[in-house]
């Protein structure tokens, strides 16, 4: 019978690790083809890995609370038959072994002896923070969890850590912060660093939060960014989402925003201008086949993500409209899988919805730049007509670009967020959708 490896996925960009949370499957279960077999766990998701094929699932390699590096494999299917003998004498055939994975117990403090194994599982957030702040796993069982089967979460173990008694911090070697992962951030010894005063609070930033402003910062150190604003009518776009949102909501049942429209025009001035959706790798310019766009979204917690709509050139504006929606709907309700937010070769940020008028937003590394969207107000504007020129109210918004002036100029920056603005303007205000 003919056997088929099951490898850990790539989860996005910068995750190379998961936690296996739970079996759905046990060995000798017959599967079939896309049925769930694993929970996992990274750092910003929850996820389930469904078998590529059907047959009986063979041999699994990793236990519950197991961490698993991308592409290491984690079981074995034998596609169209009964389990054999030659089962149990299967090995995985990736260059890393199961023994090389890190197992259920956590990176206690040094002077422990002996490392306590437990049954409980921890995600690997919670035993990022509980490595940062030198708790043993000791004092996590001791902690009560809210989370399903008693599981310990995030929001636990920061409630413990803001009752718990203040106690010098003892920084481990170990977690010595590199320029890689805390470029700047992590850097206590910044001249700039602010001192509290009488009064104030000290808030410390969630595990999420610290990604952000490291990335941010980073973002910052590695692409030259440069600016260039337009402002735009769109009067005709916004007649047009009047005369078909209540068609539309009533039709499909959700709403219909001005987002697929911005992720239209995006695509299409991408593709005319391919250095716009490229990368950056020392003196190589990447130019990206796919056109994949990103737009920023809001989580509950107030923090930022940023899901992604694969192949956005190859969607029609209802298929944008479906995608946009379905992407917000699982930001704010934390159902985004980790495919939603890899790959990304651009990004779209609303600053309009804040009511700002424009910014000057961050690139999302490794792309090499970023559209502002700012927000749509009414006001009087000279046009030109067959008559002369006249004062008319119309729809204003400005948009903003952000680029890596290492491979994108200001003519070529300029150009692209002119052809956004044309396309724009020129919107079918009788467009059906």
């Amino acid at each position: 019978m003919a056997l088929f490896e099951i490898v850990m996925p790539k989860l996005g960009e910068s995750i190379i690790e998961a936690t296996i949370i739970r079996w759905l499957k046990k060995e000798g279960d017959t599967i079939t083809e896309d049925e769930p077999i694993v929970e996992i766990a990274t750092d910003k998701v929850d996820s389930e890995i469904p078998s590529p094929v059907a047959g009986v699932l063979k041999k699994l390699f990793f236990h519950e609370n197991d961490i698993v590096a991308v592409g290491q494999v984690i079981a074995v299917v034998e596609m169209g038959g009964s389990i054999s003998a030659e089962a149990e004498e299967i090995q995985p055939s990736a260059s890393l072994t199961p023994d090389a994975a890190v197992g259920p117990s956590l990176n206690v403090q040094p002077q422990q002896e002996t490392v306590k194994q437990t049954t409980r599982f921890y995600s690997p957030l919670v035993k990022s923070i509980a490595k940062e702040e030198n708790l043993s796993l000791e004092t996590l069982e001791k902690i009560k969890g809210t989370g399903k089967g008693g599981r310990l979460t995030k929001t636990d173990l920061l409630e413990y850590l803001k009752h718990a008694a203040a106690q010098p911090a003892i920084e481990p070697a170990s977690q010595k912060p590199t320029q890689i992962s805390r470029p700047l951030m992590a850097q206590k010894t910044s001249p700039y660093a602010a001192t509290a005063m009488a009064g104030d609070e000290i808030i410390e930033m969630d595990r999420m939060r610290k990604l952000i402003a490291d990335h941010m910062v980073g973002s910052v150190h590695t692409s030259p960014h440069v600016a260039s604003f337009i402002e735009v009518d769109v009067t005709n776009l916004v007649r047009w989402r009047d005369r078909i949102k209540d068609s539309f909501a009533k039709r499909e049942g959700e709403k219909i925003t001005f987002t697929p429209v911005f992720v239209e025009a995006a695509a299409q001035a991408l593709k005319e201008f391919p250095n716009v959706n490229a990368s950056v790798e020392g003196y190589n310019i990447i130019r990206r086949r796919n056109i994949n766009i990103g737009m920023a979204a809001a989580l509950p917690n107030g923090n930022l993500i940023v899901p992604v709509i694969k192949n956005a050139d190859q969607k029609n504006l209802l298929g944008l409209a479906k995608e946009v929606n379905r992407l917000a709907n699982n930001a704010r309700t934390n159902k985004l899988e980790p495919d939603d937010i890899a790959g990304g070769t651009f990004t779209i940020t609303n600053f309009g919805t804040f009511g700002s008028l424009t910014g000057t937003p961050i690139i999302n590394q490794p792309q090499v730049a970023i559209l502002g969207i700012g927000v749509i107000k009414k006001k009087p504007v000279v046009i030109e007509t067959e008559a002369g020129d006249m004062i008319a109210i119309r729809h204003m918004m400005i948009l903003s670009l952000s680029y890596d002036h290492r491979i994108v100029d200001g003519a070529l920056g300029g150009m692209f967020i002119k052809r956004m603005a044309e396309l724009l303007e020129k919107f079918d205000s009788l467009r059906a959708l």
